[in-house]
């Protein structure tokens, strides 16, 4: 019989292992335990410790802000200690931050997405912590697509805070496995003890016992949603095309008024993309450059996400709106950003070759080798089997 799920916040504090500590947080209020409770409210409420200050990455604690959106430090309304912004004028704690602190804690809801700011939160604050002497607690918990990694590792030159990590776009690692994973390869010298999930295995599929999602990011509303989050990243450097972000489905559709959304559903299903699917959904986007239009559209969904090659999907998206549409619709459109997809995809390989025209296989052929060396490496420092 399958044992209760549990996240890492739960398992740490049965073990008892933080009594008498000062406690400091880098969280939000996605981060729940079993019973629903935020991380933050379960270590405020535990007798023997004392939480003293909370850290805050992109989106801020309460994950209000919009993306790119500066996030300013406070103080908490309820228990008035300090929120210290690690997205602003500070990427990282200081040493004054850490000073007093026993144990700094780190817990949130990641994506397992290079360009998704999180990860690149926990490297700066575990570079900290290694310099300060602080000791490190990562309460685990899941990502959802924790089998399959995919896409370019991020190349010299086109390092930031949307890929800050030598990792491929899609690394198939929860948060305490990343965790370990960026202490080795930055040899930091480190306090770091991973707490793991109970009754946890590898799966793709949210589990009945877990807790509800609460999104991490105004934009990532449902698990279904950071699925496909790196699939139409894209759209954020390509305003010509729409991911529905403030739609009720963002990131699972994606259109624009000038797409022949039916052709472009059968040329990618041509592809044969490792399990996904495309739909019709025509959608009414609240804001972006189409904001109140009724445009052509198509949803994903993912019907195997232990298949699903969600960068593969990506590139197959643009190679399809390419060959159909035309490179200038995409490339040459207002607002268009190429350095910062270049940034997304820690690269300028997969712009370079979209333009060139070669084909989706070809262009994640080319980042296998990378992939194949990481997959040696992540295999050093996963702490779940796949069931």
């Amino acid at each position: 019989m399958k044992s209760r799920f549990l996240p890492g916040i739960d398992v740490l504090l049965a073990r008892g292992l933080l009594a008498g500590r000062r406690i400091g947080l880098v969280s939000h209020t996605a981060a729940l335990s079993a019973e629903g409770a935020t991380s933050a409210e379960a270590l405020h409420g535990a007798p023997g410790l004392r939480l003293v200050s909370l850290f805050a990455p992109e989106h801020g604690f309460f994950g209000a802000a919009g993306a790119g959106d500066p996030v300013h430090s406070r103080r908490h309304p309820v228990w008035g200690i300090p929120v210290h912004s690690l997205y602003g004028a500070r990427l990282a704690p200081t040493r004054a931050h850490l000073r007093g602190l026993d144990t700094l804690i780190i817990d949130l809801q990641d994506l397992g997405a290079r360009c998704y700011t999180y990860v690149s939160t926990l490297r700066h604050v575990l570079q900290a912590a290694a310099a300060a002497g602080t000791p490190v607690l990562v309460a685990d918990r899941p990502i959802p697509l924790p089998l399959t990694a995919d896409g370019p590792g991020l190349q010299p030159g086109f390092e930031s805070f949307v890929g800050s990590v030598r990792l491929p776009l899609a690394y198939a690692m929860t948060p305490g496995e990343t965790a370990l994973w960026i202490r080795d390869d930055l040899a930091l010298d480190l306090d770091l003890t991973v707490i793991p999930m109970a009754g946890y295995r590898r799966d793709a599929r949210r589990g009945s016992d877990w807790p509800a999602w609460v999104p991490p990011s105004p934009g990532i509303r449902s698990w279904e949603t950071a699925a496909c989050y790196l699939t139409t990243v894209f759209t954020e450097a390509i305003p010509a095309v729409s991911c529905g972000r403030t739609t009720p489905l963002p990131f699972q559709v994606f259109g624009a008024p000038w797409m022949k959304a039916e052709a472009v559903r059968e040329a990618l299903a041509a592809e044969r993309l490792p399990g996904v699917s495309f739909h019709p959904h025509p959608f009414i986007p609240p804001t972006d450059p189409f904001a109140g239009q009724l445009i052509p559209g198509l949803r994903m969904v993912v019907a195997d996400p232990c298949r699903f090659r969600p960068v593969l999907t990506s590139v197959a998206i643009l190679a399809v709106l390419q060959r159909l549409h035309g490179p200038r619709r995409l490339w040459q459109a207002a607002g268009t950003r190429p350095d910062f997809f270049d940034k997304l995809y820690g690269t300028d390989a997969v712009r370079l070759a979209l333009r060139d025209g070669d084909t989706p296989a070809a262009i994640a052929a080319r980042w296998e080798p990378d992939l194949r060396r990481f997959r040696a490496s992540r295999a050093q420092h996963l702490l779940y089997r796949a069931p």
